[in-house]
């Protein structure tokens, strides 16, 4: 990975109707980073993906990618961006092979060079036994890696990925991002948006979008220590009971469930005055609002808090 943006966005813009998608994004991605796109729905994260990848064309505003406009050299780029939408858009009556074959053939790939592409794709994703299966009879799981392996199959320089992995099962997740840290390590440039945190910490970048424009982007680590104050955990009998409790109390930035548990975002002229470290402050008047028997203790920020901060705070 390098400084040089591999993408510099500008004042990328698209409406539809009187619904305005994306509104001026301004964004640099890095050559070879992998960018996680969070945002609740109805961001704006697909139609940006999709004007990138030269499928919309925007009414304003132009992204350069890898010093070619999309714009207005769609043709030029088109070979060098690899696009999986959210949708199975595989042929469900053709084989694994038969898929690989014909979109291979549709981007111009050289019949050599597909014949040496597709069982290397098919090997390093574990789907060389199931090349004869029709894709409508793989899993969840398998048929995302059937996609990504057929929007690999011309070797493209960037990547775009529309929620990837969205109602995919856990194992094949951990296994698709497998994948995606081998294409990573070969210099590729990788744009996925994403609802799952967990990704969200295995990108090198992350932007979050909300209304049409980035409100955040950065490492990982730099949004987590842009987000001011100390991050608590409270453990109760029931956390539904203790968020209601807990939201909307003065001193608190933002409160929400994780599983059992409560994440509570303390402000930092609070945690500024905490103890010696790894004690928990919390207000009394919101400490007296929680069971006796509850348990709080600070713990370290992570995406999933970053993420409901975020929303919060562009809801406000």
């Amino acid at each position: 990975m390098t400084d040089d943006p591999g993408l510099a966005i500008r004042g990328l813009t698209k409406s539809f109707g009187e619904i305005e998608a994306v509104a001026g994004v301004e964004l640099d991605v890095p050559r070879g980073a992998v960018f996680g796109l969070l945002g609740p729905d109805g961001a704006g994260k697909s139609t940006l993906i999709r004007m990138l990848a030269t499928v919309l064309v925007p009414d304003a505003g132009d992204a350069e990618i890898f010093g070619l406009s999309a714009a207005h050299s769609p043709d030029r780029l088109t070979p060098r961006i690899g696009y999986m939408s959210q949708r199975f858009s595989m042929y469900p009556d053709l084989s694994v092979a038969e898929n690989l074959e014909f979109f291979a053939r549709i981007r111009g790939v050289p019949k050599p060079r597909r014949r040496e592409r597709a069982p290397e794709l098919l090997e390093s994703m574990g789907m060389a036994p199931f090349a004869k299966r029709q894709a409508r009879l793989l899993s969840g799981g398998m048929k995302q890696k059937l996609m990504l392996a057929s929007t690999l199959m011309h070797d493209p320089d960037l990547l775009l990925l529309d929620e990837p992995t969205t109602g995919v099962d856990p194992v094949s997740r951990r296994e698709f991002w497998r994948i995606l840290a081998d294409i990573h390590a070969e210099g590729r440039t990788v744009l996925v948006a994403t609802p799952y945190m967990d990704e969200a910490e295995r990108c090198t970048h992350v932007g979050f979008m909300d209304a049409g424009r980035i409100t955040h982007s950065g490492t990982p680590q730099e949004l987590k220590d842009a987000i001011p104050g100390t991050l608590l955990e409270v453990i109760a009998p029931d956390p539904r009971a203790v968020l209601a409790a807990l939201r909307d109390q003065p001193g608190i930035s933002g409160a929400h469930l994780l599983g059992n548990t409560v994440r509570v975002l303390v402000a930092r002229r609070l945690a500024d005055e905490a103890p010696p470290p790894g004690s928990a402050v919390i207000p009394d008047t919101v400490r007296d609002l929680l069971p006796a028997n509850a348990e709080i203790r600070p713990v370290e920020m992570d995406m999933e808090s970053v993420f409901s901060h975020l929303a919060e705070e562009a809801a406000a």
